[in-house]
Parts: C-alpha cells; structure tokens; sequence
C-alpha cells in the first residue's frame, strides 16, 4: 500500500521526501515536527498499538487483527483505496461446501482438524468459533496463500482479495457467507499519544485535510458569465434549475462592463461530478456562457464529524 498511500497523502497536501541516506524514514514539510517510517503493514499496526508510533497508515484488516488489547483508536476507516475483504475460501473440488454451516458439517465429519492458513488468526479463530466450525487448526504462512491447498498444505485458506480472480486460478472459491471483513486503507493513533496536546494538534490536522479532499473528490468547481437585469434576477433564474444551487447557493459577482452594455455577473459555484453535464446544459438554457470548469482540492466543513468525535474522545 505504500505508493496509493504515498498519493493519497499528496492529493491532501502532505508530499513525503525519503530520506537519501535511509530508505525507510521520511519527512513532510508541511508537518515539519512529523517523521515517517516505512513499515510493513502488520508492522504499522503493531508499532501503533505499543506507541512506538504516535500514527499509522494501514488496512484496517491488520488493525482488526493485531490489536487485541484495544491501544489503537481509528480515527479514519475510510480513506478511499486499498478496498478489499477478508473471506474463507474453499477449493472448487469441495461442490458440497457451499456456505458456513456446510463448512461446519465438513470439519466434524473429518477425522483430523480442518487445516486452515492465514495470516489473520485472530479474526479467522473467532469467525470460525462463531460459525460452528470445530475443531480446526491454525497454520500462519506469507506470501501467497492461494497454492497452500493445491500442495496439501493446508484444505483452506482465509486471505484478502478484491476481485476474486486470483482464488479462481488457484480453484478456490469464497462461500457466499465467508466474508470476515470489509477493509480499506484506515488511519490510526496511539491512545495514550493522543492525550499529548502536540500529537492531538497533528491528528486534527490530519482529519481536517483528509476529510476536505475525500469530499472534494465527487465535486468540480464551475464558473460562467450571466446576462441579467440584477443579481437578484441571475440568482431567482438559478434557483429554478435542479443542477445550479451549489453548496449554500450559488456565488455571484458583477462583472465591469462598458458604459451602455447590458449588466453581467460572474457566477462560481460546486456542482456534483456527475451532474456536470447537465449543469452545463441548464447554465446555458438561463443565458451562461464562458463556461469554465476546475477540480476541487479541498471542501472544509465548519467541523468535520470524525474531528468532533475525536476532540470528545480526548476530553472524556
């Protein structure tokens, strides 16, 4: 995950520089007291949750698993990419487990325990219990996972995947109701880090920037020039289409025009990504022209609800 991290974080205005003596510490200039560590990802949740680190940036699968004694807080679980799930996938040759219950049934009617490899022992150990199927055996392996049935090792595997093409070349299937758990990338904290105010300051800011860019993400910003009588007029014949109030409404400013030539006004306003064509065709339709369009980096809200939740989580 570390280059769709490392984008991420520059998309929101936090460029990280690598060090060029040590490949695996970096800096952000714009967070000049923060230094970055590159980790792997179970290694980010468990520096996390021992407060080696006061941050981490990582799926949250491996936050689900690792942090058993509940020193991680999350304070985003959705930033937007590395989407995938944890599932139980058994091999195709097994046409009589289609589901949970009838994994169950196969595991009581062997005479051994169900061999079962992951890397998620944590999760998979409760999903299992959970599902009635006992008893079963735990084999921790890396690398992938999806060949461990195929040689013997192991009759199935619980693992990420995101489209399920990879199981169904290693003739694996995911039962229908052996999703563990959904997962994306996740931002966390140390618990205890947070009750410093300077971690608290970092971990704000944070917030803020990932939430005004992941809003921005589904809006353009769009401009245009209006013909009309006054502002009043303008904005009465914005109102009655579907696509142009904006966010609060749409903005607009008198353009300075040569003595004797009909008043205009400069319009700007946020429209949805995917009403932009229609938000052009209605602009047009009420007299707009010089249409201009631009990306939105960053929409702040007066107080995004994750920062208030975090500011009453400190405070309790």
């Amino acid at each position: 995950m570390q280059e769709p991290t490392l984008e991420f974080l520059s998309h929101c205005g936090f460029d990280v520089k690598v060090s060029v003596t040590r490949s695996y510490v970096g800096h952000i200039a714009s967070l000049p007291g923060v230094t970055v560590l590159f980790q792997r990802p179970r290694d980010i949740a468990v520096s996390v949750a021992n407060g080696g680190v006061d941050f981490g940036m990582t799926g949250y699968d491996v936050i689900a698993d690792t942090d058993a004694d509940g020193h991680t807080q999350v304070l985003h679980d959705a930033l937007g990419y590395g989407r995938c799930k944890v599932v139980v996938a058994v091999p195709e040759s097994w046409s009589d487990v289609l589901n949970m219950a009838d994994l169950a049934r196969k595991a009581h009617a062997l005479e051994r325990p169900l061999r079962v490899v992951t890397k998620y022992r944590r999760l998979t150990a409760a999903f299992l219990e959970r599902h009635a199927v006992n008893p079963f055996e735990l084999i921790d392996a890396e690398g992938s996972l999806e060949v461990v049935p195929e040689i013997g090792y192991a009759d199935i595997i619980v693992d990420i995947t995101e489209t399920g093409s990879t199981l169904q070349q290693n003739r694996l299937r995911a039962l229908a109701d052996g999703v563990i758990l959904q997962t994306e990338a996740t931002l966390v904290a140390n618990r205890d880090s947070l009750k410093r105010p300077e971690v608290m300051s970092i971990a704000t800011m944070l917030l803020e920037y990932f939430e005004a860019h992941l809003r921005s993400e589904g809006y353009v910003m769009v401009f245009a020039n209006m013909r009309g009588g006054s502002a009043e007029e303008v904005a009465h014949a914005m109102r009655t289409q579907t696509t142009l109030g904006g966010l609060q409404g749409p903005t607009l400013s008198p353009i300075y025009v040569s003595h004797g030539q009909d008043p205009w006004f400069a319009v700007n306003l946020i429209v949805p990504r995917k009403e932009l064509t229609s938000a052009i065709q209605q602009l047009r339709s009420i007299g707009g022209s010089g249409v201009v369009v631009t990306p939105v980096t960053y929409i702040f809200e007066e107080q995004p609800d994750r920062v208030k939740a975090l500011k009453e989580l400190v405070n309790q």
